[in-house]
Parts: structure tokens; sequence; C-alpha cells
């Protein structure tokens, strides 16, 4: 099987000089240039901004954006002194998972899909809106809707990849409204880890220990997590399955 997911120009790669006010970057080229690049992650990125290493920026040169580069992927070391390529363009995620769901590589957990929307409405008052509301075929055994929240995860410990990184208020409300869609409909937790070491996933408990306690509290409930793994390279992103939930603590 072809794992290449989503293929693209080749990025330009750099080294990282400084991330700074969060949503900027300066990186240098490999013809000494230096540029500032717009960084799509607001999170503090754990484990890896890291002054030097590796980079790959793409470029969109429209007259309506500010900056014409955004970063894109980060070169960091693994547990076992390995050279992973992340994905750190948070933006990118649900374009990913919506390739994954097109591909049908869900189907085990979630069927097959007629129709998918993005960006749906729902919870209290209709104040919030979900990543992919997907409607199942007519063959699918579960006829319930499907309401599927997507969160990139590019923190890992050893092996284990971890959601969040930090304390995340919008996290913890994205759980309790998945919770409160079940049993009348599915609710679907996604995690893009967006780098190629993962072997498990997790809560980022040590991050945030109420998004921890809410997760076991929705999977109680009946709430699907899917942990999605991809690899990144400099022109396209390879899918690398479905990563198995480790034992974790109550």
């Amino acid at each position: 099987m072809n794992d290449r997911l989503i293929e693209f120009g080749p990025l330009i790669e750099g080294v990282l000089i400084k991330r700074y006010k969060r949503f900027l970057a300066d990186i240098e080229l490999e013809s000494g240039e230096v540029v500032t690049a717009h960084c799509a992650n607001t999170g503090p990125m754990k484990g890896l901004l890291s002054e030097g290493a590796k980079v790959r920026i793409s470029v969109s040169p429209s007259p309506k954006r500010k900056l014409p580069f955004t970063w894109e992927q980060i070169c960091v070391f693994n547990a076992k002194n390995e050279e992973v390529w992340v994905g750190i363009n948070t933006l990118f995620a649900n374009k990913l998972i919506k390739k994954v769901i097109e591909k049908n590589l869900l189907k085990e957990t979630i069927g097959e899909i007629e129709t998918i929307k993005s960006e749906v409405p729902y919870g209290k008052d209709k104040k919030s809106r979900i990543d992919f509301f997907l409607i199942p075929k007519s063959s699918n055994p579960d006829k319930r809707n499907i309401y599927i929240e997507v969160k990139n995860t590019t923190w890992i410990k050893e092996n284990v990849a971890l959601f969040p990184d930090t304390v995340t208020k919008r996290g913890q409300k994205h759980l309790i409204e998945l919770k409160e869609l079940i049993p009348e409909s599915k609710g679907v937790l996604v995690l893009c880890i967006t780098r190629k070491d993962a072997c498990f996933f997790a809560p980022g408990d040590d991050a945030d220990p109420l998004y921890g306690s809410l997760f076991r509290e929705s999977l109680s409930a009946g709430m699907i997590t899917i942990p999605c793994s991809f690899e990144f390279h400099k022109d396209h992103v390879s899918w690398k399955g479905i990563k198995p939930l480790k034992e974790i603590k109550s």
C-alpha cells in the first residue's frame, strides 16, 4: 500500500534562530538569508524548541499575507538519538485527518462514511464548532451521526505521544461537549500525532491534570479515541496508522 497521504512542493530548509511572540519565528536559510515565518502553533511546543534546530518552511507569496513564509516542520532527536521531523503547523492537522477519513482509513473504528462536513455548530446553544460532522453510509451498522474533534499532538515522552502539553481550557470544554453527545451520537477524539516515533498515546496529565480526568470520564461514557500517526517529509506526509492507548491511571 502506498502510504503517501498528502504531497506538496518541496519545503525550504533552514535553521531556527528563535521563536517569539508565539506567532513568529526567525529562520536562517541555507543561503544565509534570515527570514521571519508565521508560526501557526499557539502552544508551548514542549520538547521541540531548540535554537539551531533544522526546520522547514513553506512560501505563499500572496499580497494578502503579511508574511509569505509559514513554519511547517522542525527536526528533533528521539530517545534513540534518531532524527525525527515533526509537523508543527496546527492548521495542517484537519487537512490530514480529512484525507484519512476520505481514504476510508478509519473504517474499522467508525465504519463507512457518506458525508463529511467541517466546522458544524454544536454543543450548548450551538456556540461551539466541531472539526468534522460525519453522516454514516446506509451500509454502516451504527446509524448514529459522528462528531470528531481533532487535536494536533507533538509532545512525546519516550515513545508515548501526549496531549495536551499545557493547560487547555478549550480542550477541556471540547471533552465535556463530546461526552454530552453520547449515546445519541458518536463522540470521537482524534489525536493527530505529527511525528513517526510514537508507539502509544496517553493524556498529558503532567501538563493538565484536569484534562486527563475529563479524558477518562469521557472514555468511560463511550467517547472513541483514535490516535493517528504520521511521518513528515520534505515533500509529503505518510500515514503510519492508528496507535493504541497506553494503559493509564484512573
